[in-house]
């Protein structure tokens, strides 16, 4: 057996002993929360009965998977839009001939560092029938009658803040696609060049298959972190994620049930619950990713 590198533990150490104190811990002490509940003033197991309430109880039922479907869609226009927009930035951004590329990467990125608050507050005043610019802004260009109260209508409101947080945050996907192309070797190109594949046809034949691997990668992250979101939407509509619930997702859900809200009482237990549940569905998706498309991704490698 070779020696252990004690230098290594020693630089590790501090490193695993933050995590496991901010996340690791919190993690196990929400799951053994969610296996109890209060009754008679007293703390009781009760095993699995919260997930039973919360799955099958219509008073707690009806809002967990409202809350989970609108997750799944807050999730898919990421995907469809967010990250096909990020590819494409990332090939333009990529072009040796395109001029101030670092000027227009920098202007992308910078919402990404913005504040939720910030981001939420300023898209409701952009967007405010009343005292936003968006309607004379649509008016200068001949399109007002296409204006609507998108927060305040429940059919638009979700999508509408989906699209706020894929403009907040299309400079990520794009910045790791764009480093996943300036990784490969140039030798690659120019034998693809030498058999007359060049332009929009190498990014489809050689590009894109090189970089499928980071775009798997950058599709687990905007898995996770859709299905963690919460900031954007309690900073936009609040905790109750108006109109009508209509953009509630797993967070505000939890965040409700956990602390409370105006007349709803906290629920520690049920709210350990959610968050459990939203554990298992995020590593349910990751597990899917691991042992799914990993193998596909496999039949795009030289």
């Amino acid at each position: 057996m070779g020696r252990i590198r004690w230098h290594v533990v020693v630089f590790l150490a501090p490193a695993v002993l933050v995590y496991t104190a901010v996340m690791i811990f919190p993690l196990f002490d929400t799951l053994r929360l969610a296996l109890f509940n209060t009754e008679e003033k007293a703390r009781v197991f009760v095993g699995l009965a919260n997930f039973r309430r919360l799955f099958l109880d219509p008073n707690w039922s009806e809002q967990f998977w409202n809350a989970l479907a609108n997750n799944f869609w807050f999730f898919l226009i990421h995907m469809l839009v967010q990250n096909p927009i990020g590819v494409a930035l990332a090939a333009l951004l990529s072009s040796p001939k395109l001029r101030f590329a670092a000027l227009y990467r920098t202007a992308i990125f910078v919402p990404t560092i913005l504040s939720f608050v910030i981001v939420g507050f300023a898209w409701k005043l952009i967007l405010s029938p009343i005292w936003g610019i968006a309607p004379s802004m649509l008016d200068a260009i001949g399109l007002k009658s296409l204006f609507a109260p998108w927060l305040g209508k429940e059919e638009y409101a979700l999508t509408t803040l989906a699209l706020i947080s894929v403009w907040q945050f299309v400079g990520i996907p794009m910045m790791l696609i764009y480093a996943a192309l300036l990784s490969i070797p140039e030798e690659i190109l120019e034998a693809g060049e030498v058999d007359g594949i060049t332009g929009l046809s190498a990014f489809w034949k050689i590009k894109l298959p090189l970089i499928l691997p980071s775009i798997g990668i950058i599709s687990i992250l905007t898995f996770v972190g859709n299905f963690n979101a919460f900031d954007l939407i309690y900073a936009a509509q609040g905790a109750l994620a108006g109109p009508d619930f209509s953009t509630d997702i797993l967070g505000t859900f939890m965040y409700r049930t956990f602390f409370g809200f105006q007349l709803q009482l906290g629920d520690p237990y049920m709210g350990s619950a959610i968050a459990s549940a939203m554990f298992g569905i995020i590593l349910i998706g990751v597990c899917i990713y691991l042992f799914g498309i990993q193998r596909r991704l496999r039949h795009y490698q030289f």
